[in-house]
């Protein structure tokens, strides 16, 4: 199952490049979105290959879950939610203000 979901992690990291490599705004963002969706998943996907007993001296030893890789997963959610609204809303007013989402046009020109 490990080796899935590496794959697909890898997916997710190769078309979020091709995506942050992009001239369009919303590309941009949906890329950085979607490599904070595989590094989500790539936290969860190591956080599940640890395995032993239970951390406690009075329950019996079995697999346990540790709940760590969840906790950090869950606060990234909230950030990177964040974060992509955030870009969102500058790309409005870039797109309101230059009436363009094209980096290289808002660049400017090469003598400004």
């Amino acid at each position: 199952m490990e080796t899935l979901m590496v794959c697909l992690i890898g997916i997710f990291v190769a078309v979020a490049t091709y995506l942050l490599l992009s001239k369009n705004l919303i590309r941009i963002i949906l890329g950085t979105a979607l490599l904070s969706h595989a590094v989500h998943l790539l936290i969860l996907t190591i956080g599940e290959v640890k395995k032993g007993d239970v951390p406690l001296l009075k329950e019996k030893p079995g697999p346990y879950t540790d709940a760590l890789p969840q906790a950090l997963i869950l606060t990234a959610i909230v950030i990177s939610f964040a974060v992509t609204a955030f870009l969102l809303v500058l790309a409005y007013r870039v797109y309101a203000t230059n009436k363009t989402d094209n980096v290289e046009k808002l660049r400017g020109d090469e003598y400004e």
